[in-house]
């Protein structure tokens, strides 16, 4: 990978190009909208937007002619936090801009593509009633509803993070080539300021209240309080110098436990944006 972004910072030619193609290629669009996110912060908001145009053709073509609007959805929220990171330095606020366009990406969905998501739908109300049938009878007729917020939803918050984890690649790419090991201490010092830890917590259980989609409100909200716990996770890691055995044993209990940990994630890095568990912990011996 680091022998692609070389290739890529070669030129406008070469990123452009690596851009059109791997936006074109099915399943290889992230790294289309990792290359204009390395571009957006290596050379300014005018270069990288040169180079999106390049990947934006196919993106767009993917998304009215395939019905597919994944690597558009996933560019565009790329060459935004990109470029907020590039004016401002913060991957907080480039995280909320993120948010932001997953609840516009979700609110636009049921009116651009219908089709696609009633055929999901569709699927999941048939399997419910296969395979989970009390379930099924349980909801009765919200059914639909339930199934149809879920997956508009979970199409959002996925688009969601996987601009993250490309505009985190491209970041990558970036101290990779012109600043060794800088990536590691920006993602390891991430944390929340406390009014946006509070704006997260409150928009994730306001949706019953104000009538939208509370499935993908918690998306929306919830993501950037789980990256911030993961920073913690891997802050207080390097902080004690821990072995990476540990750090990988963290990542199987995520898989393994899944929502309950993603759920401790977000209260530590709740409680993180107002104590500053990092500054509080003793560094390890090697420091």
């Amino acid at each position: 990978m680091r022998a692609l972004a070389q290739y890529v910072m070669r030129g406008p030619l070469q990123a452009g190009g690596v851009a059109a193609v791997t936006t074109a290629v099915p399943l290889l669009f992230w790294i289309g909208a990792a290359v204009t996110g390395l571009v957006v912060l290596r050379l300014g908001i005018r270069q990288g937007l040169n180079i999106g145009l390049w990947a934006l053709i196919p993106a767009i073509g993917w998304a009215v002619y395939g019905q597919d609007p994944t690597a558009l959805a996933v560019l565009l929220q790329v060459m935004l936090m990109a470029s907020i990171i590039r004016t401002t330095l913060s991957w907080e606020r480039a995280l909320l801009s993120g948010a932001f366009l997953a609840i516009l990406t979700g609110l636009m969905l049921p009116v651009m593509y219908p089709a696609l998501l009633n055929d999901l739908v569709q699927a999941g109300v048939e399997v419910y009633e296969q395979y989970n049938t009390e379930m099924a009878r349980a909801l009765g007729g919200e059914l639909e509803q339930v199934i149809r917020d879920t997956m508009n939803a979970s199409m959002a918050g996925t688009y969601f993070a996987t601009a993250i984890g490309m505009t985190m690649l491209a970041r990558s790419w970036q101290a990779g080539l012109y600043n060794p090991g800088g990536f590691r201490k920006e993602f390891h010092g991430l944390r929340l300021s406390p009014a946006v830890a509070v704006v997260c917590a409150i928009t994730m259980v306001v949706g019953p209240i104000i009538g939208l989609n509370a499935i993908l409100l918690a998306w929306a909200a919830g993501t950037p309080l789980v990256l911030a716990g993961l920073a913690l996770v891997h802050g207080v890691f390097a902080r004690k110098q821990w072995s990476g055995n540990w750090l990988a044993m963290f990542y199987v209990a995520l898989v393994l436990l899944g929502p309950n940990l993603l759920m401790l994630l977000v209260v530590l890095a709740f409680v993180d944006s107002w104590l500053d568990i990092r500054g509080r912990i003793p560094a390890g011996p090697a420091e």
